[in-house]
């Protein structure tokens, strides 16, 4: 048995081995140590030669999920083997094979799977001056490719995926990807070879060439995703007959968002704690369907760039606002099980009984649905009744095949019908014959021996028996066989009772090889509909977010936005659609926006705790609810197609990588620099406030013009700089915002209404107030404060600074400003270059623009 064992940890390194010995899980040596480590189990040791013993531990099979979520948690690799043969019938060792290896991303077990989001597993591989990327769901089927020009795209896009697990190259160096970050799993080189990826895609899908997919523009994500069929294949030990299409995504088919944009527009997480209404995907996920949900999900993520797919969802969206037939639809779908992955554990050979009958009732909704959806008029809900097909013939097969409430395993039978199959209800009457016999056998035996205490019963050793009492031992026939001696009794069989027993025996175990031969027949016959049934289960998903959409529309008051190319914005009394959801005291106070090609960067300002940042994040949502096809917060909405929202709002240190706050802020800043357009929407957020204050108000400064001369994007930029609103006078589509406070004695009411103009004070010392600073601290603070205006120091911008920003405007427009050229601005009295200004206040721009890494002078 430790040869067996040892051959097959062989044939799966990197992994821990589930070895299956009758009722456990069992891990030896090494395997033993590290699984007790984490799962907290005993380890013991077992003889395995004279004087040898090797560590040992293990789990109960029936336990195996609740140990199998802790090991891949803790992001390790599973193989687990099972016993392939009956060990009664066994000649010798009992055989024994690795059955699938479960890792972070090829997850199946339904109590580890998050219903509403998708698991990614993923392949990445760079040639040709690109990245290839591939990322597929094991149980839903989905299998996308793309390219990227960049190590930071392919990063994010794993990111906004939210990918678990990543393959590489053997011998190669993967992306560095942010926290949390996927495993990473090396993978031989040859897998990833531009050849033996193709064969291994025409193998899965069928066909002579991948033409028809669009794989010959995407070479490189082409192997990725012919490595990855690969690794799916080798480590589920199954065809994958649901894994029969791929998506190639070109760079720009979606609005791009990043991890960063995801993360602090708290689109699926909020940024503190852990309540989901918190977020965009809580305010607006009212799915009835898992598989709704998980859509939901990537139309957040990835909204669309494309104008008429745009306006399709809007007008189904907007049908389905008036439809008498809405409140039905959805009333149905709640009644629908999670297709996509019940036909996904029909191609990955996993789906069990109940798996097959939740599909048949699924499927007899369809057809409700169908009924229901037919009669609407815009084009995606009349696409969506066309591909809603019932599957008569097989739901009727599942029907007439399967009990209604058939047990989980399929091992023991009992779960198919009466009728069904002749051979199999041949075998049941001939055990019924048997059992009738057997039970009329104790009448029978008493009236013909006069044992009135005469009984027949069975146990699991010794089978059906006859027992005497020993009182009437006399009186047993020469014909018994004595099987068992009890303190008061015999035990006996007769011929005939011992073949009627074989025969029950017989039956019953080709009962079950029977019932699992129709039942694995019927679960083949579903996965050879898996194309079909995946289209309509995707149907079903869509028209669940439709209609979800439709519904929230209607119960907040959203309103049709209008989506067109030109880059303008425009709201009308816009609202921020989850903070006024979690308001309870208080209205959520509406506020405009207007941006065009003459109004392109707003400057807001105003006190902490006014609104300035949910004002900006409130503009990238609405942005996001419009490009991905739903109505918006808002009385009216103007929207222009945004390729990428970038933001930069809120500091963190990361410890672990050693960046500062400061640091992680400027890193961001660059990036948005290098890659925003003129499509684009910015989000900033109080830049520059990481350092000192004059060189914050110089990036600041230097950043709005930078963006204005060279990236004529959107931009919003809340800051408490207020001389950024001089920009406004100079700069023609600059324009100030500011968010309005009313003065009562020694006290400010924020208002939440943003006008036209800007702010001329920040009222720190209020905030502090209402943030509960000991009286004296405060006090101490306005002292200080009306000592400091006394002097002049919050009159104006000092003379010393002046120059500073002048400079900075004149390197600029002359592009002399690069890194590594040793400008140090004047000292903040005016002092020239060589005065006695601290080392740590003469930094110059030029060393803060080396983070932008020295590819553009400007910044």
């Amino acid at each position: 048995m430790m040869r067996q064992y040892e051959a097959l940890r062989r044939a799966y390194p990197g992994t821990l081995l589930l070895f299956r010995l009758g009722d456990f899980y069992e891990l030896f040596g090494e395997d033993a140590v590290v699984a007790s480590r984490v799962l907290d189990l005993v380890l013991t040791s077992r003889p395995v030669a004279k004087g040898r013993r090797v560590p040992m531990c293990g789990i109960p099979h029936h336990a195996l999920e609740s140990y199998l979520a802790r090991l891949v948690e803790a992001g390790f690799r599973v193989a687990i083997c099972e016993q392939v043969e009956d060990p009664k019938k066994a000649r010798g060792l009992v055989r024994r094979e690795v059955v699938r290896v479960v890792t972070p991303g090829t997850v199946t077990e339904e109590g580890l799977l998050p219903p509403r989001a998708n698991v990614y597993v993923g392949a990445v591989v760079h040639g040709m001056g690109r990245w290839g990327l591939a990322f597929a769901d094991l149980l839903t089927g989905e299998f996308r490719i793309a390219e990227f020009p960049d190590t930071n795209l392919v990063r994010e896009e794993v990111a906004r995926r939210g990918i678990r697990e990543v393959l590489y190259p053997e011998g190669e160096s993967p992306p560095t990807f942010p926290e949390p970050s996927p495993a990473l799993t090396p993978y031989p080189t040859w897998r990833f070879d531009p050849e033996t990826a193709h064969r291994a895609l025409c193998e899965q899908f069928g066909v002579q060439g991948l033409e028809g997919f669009g794989c010959t523009e995407v070479p490189v994500a082409t192997r990725a995703a012919g490595a990855l069929v690969q690794y799916l294949r080798e480590t589920q030990r199954s065809e994958l007959r649901h894994l029969h299409r791929l998506q190639v995504e070109v760079l720009g088919q979606f609005l791009f968002l990043d991890g960063g944009a995801i993360r602090s527009l708290e689109l699926l997480e909020p940024l503190w704690g852990r309540n989901r209404e918190a977020t965009l995907l809580g305010a607006l996920d009212r799915t009835r369907t898992a598989m709704g949900g998980r859509l939901l999900r990537q139309w957040i993520t990835t909204p669309l760039r494309d104008l008429d797919g745009i306006r399709k969802r809007l007008d189904a969206t907007e049908e389905l606002l008036s439809a008498s037939a809405r409140p039905r639809i959805r009333e149905v779908l709640t009644r629908c099980a999670d297709l996509e992955r019940l036909v996904g554990r029909c191609g990955h050979g996993s789906a069990h009984p109940r798996d097959l009958v939740a599909l048949g009732r699924t499927l007899r909704e369809v057809a409700t649905l169908r009924e229901l959806v037919g009669g609407f008029r815009s084009t995606l809900l009349r696409d969506l009744a066309e591909d809603l097909d019932p599957h008569s013939e097989l739901a009727d097969r599942i029907e007439r095949a399967l009990v209604p409430d058939p047990p989980v395993t399929f091992r023991d039978g009992g779960l198919i019908r009466d009728g069904y199959d002749s051979d199999l209800d041949a075998l049941r009457r001939a055990v019924q014959e048997a059992q009738d016999w057997i039970r009329n056998l104790e009448v029978r035996e008493r009236e013909r021996t006069g044992i009135k205490s005469l009984k027949v019963g069975y146990n699991k050793v010794f089978g059906y028996y006859i027992e005497v009492s020993r009182a009437y031992r006399d009186r047993v026939p020469p014909h018994y066989e004595r099987r068992q001696t009890l303190v008061g009794a015999e035990r006996y069989v007769t011929p005939e009772m011992k073949e009627r027993e074989a025969l029950i025996l017989n039956a019953r175990e080709r009962m079950v090889e029977r019932e699992q031969e129709l039942f694995f027949g019927l679960r083949e016959e579903v996965a050879r509909h898996g194309p079909t049934l995946l289209r309509t289960a995707r149907a079903m998903a869509t028209l669940d977010v439709l209609t979800t959409l439709a519904e929230i529309a209607e119960l907040y008051g959203y309103t049709r936005p209008e989506v067109v190319p030109e880059p303008v914005l425009e709201i009308r009394a816009g609202r921020h659609p989850v903070v006024e959801r979690t308001l309870r005291e208080e209205r959520f106070v509406p506020n405009d926006l207007w941006m065009d090609a003459h109004r392109r960067i707003a400057i807001v300002t105003g006190p902490n705790f006014a609104g300035k940042s949910t004002y900006l994040r409130q503009a990238a949502l609405i942005v996001i609810l419009a490009q991905m096809g739903s109505f918006v917060p808002a009385e009216y909405a103007r929207v222009g197609l945004v390729d990428r929202i970038f933001t930069r709002i809120g500091t963190a240190d990361d410890i672990a990588s050693g960046r500062s706050t400061f640091l992680v802020e400027m890193q961001e800043v660059a990036n948005l620099l290098h890659n925003a357009t003129p499509h684009s929407l910015v989000l900033l957020d109080e830049v520059g406030r990481g350092t000192a204050t004059y060189d914050g108000l110089s990036i600041a400064w230097a950043v709005v013009e930078y963006l204005w001369k060279r990236k004529r994007a959107r931009v919003l930029f809340a800051t408490h700089y207020h001389e950024l609103t001089e920009l406004a006078e100079r700069l023609p589509g600059v324009f100030n915002l500011n968010v309005m406070v009313r003065e009562e004695q020694d006290r400010i009411v924020f208002l939440h209404r943003v006008a036209e103009g800007s702010s001329d004070r920040s009222y720190g010392i209020h905030v502090a107030r209402l943030a509960g600073l000991p009286r004296e601290v405060v006090a101490r603070a306005e002292e200080i404060l009306a000592r400091l205006e006394g002097s002049g120091e919050r009159k104006g911008v000092s003379p010393g600074l002046e120059r500073r920003v002048e400079a900075i405007q004149t390197s600029l427009a002359l592009g002399s400003l690069s890194p590594g050229v040793g400008w140090i601005p004047p000292d903040r009295d005016g002092a020239a270059e060589g005065g006695t200004r601290p080392r740590s206040r003469r930094r110059t721009i030029a060393r803060q623009a080396s983070i932008f890494h020295g590819e553009d002078p400007d910044p």
